[in-house]
């Protein structure tokens, strides 16, 4: 369950206003955390509380591939991103990094900065708590969820790789000379 705090912001935020290009030779959320959104809201670094939530309108996340817009969001402790519609590749590094975004047109339409909100992943159930108002999305496939979870899709291959060991089946394209065991049909 993610509870926190709603900092609102429009359509197409782009990812060089989520994180400058001139940070961009950094790649950990300890260096770029402290420059989220500052093109866009100055202030947003140290208003942010670990746990808040932002919720934005269209196309969040466009502009360039990079990866660093999620990580920058992720690590000034922002739990997730609500919003009308992400851009695609954003989305998918959001995955890649851990990082949970969920699009919800009516829960966005409502909310304003400062709202408190309650997001269930599992159900998809976004709640604003402030105006005492419950959506419904998608909730992310369980395999998502997992990679989630484990904080990402790395963590999740290496959580899959040592339970397969810990089974006593090799690693994929392991050194392992022995022949791989038997598949009856």
């Amino acid at each position: 369950m993610i509870r926190g705090r709603v900092h609102k912001y429009g359509d197409n935020i782009d990812t060089d206003v989520i994180i400058p290009a001139r940070y961009c030779t950094a790649f950990t959320e300890e260096l770029l955390a402290p420059h989220c959104l500052e093109d866009l809201d100055a202030d947003f670094v140290k208003k942010v509380k670990k746990g808040d939530i932002i919720v934005a309108g269209r196309n969040f996340g466009c502009g360039s591939s990079r990866e660093n817009a999620p990580i920058a969001i992720k690590g000034a402790g922002v739990s997730c991103v609500i919003a009308r519609s992400f851009a695609r590749i954003f989305y998918r590094n959001s995955i890649n990094i851990g990082f949970p975004i969920l699009e919800s047109e009516a829960a966005v339409e409502d909310a304003a900065t400062g709202d408190e909100m309650e997001v269930n992943l599992a159900t998809g159930t976004i709640t604003n708590l402030t105006r005492k108002k419950t959506y419904t999305t998608s909730p992310f496939p369980d395999i998502i969820q997992e990679i989630i979870s484990a904080g990402g899709m790395v963590e999740f291959a290496r959580n899959r790789i040592a339970e397969r060991k810990a089974k006593g089946h090799p690693a994929p394209h392991s050194t392992d000379p022995s022949p791989p065991p038997k598949v009856r049909w």
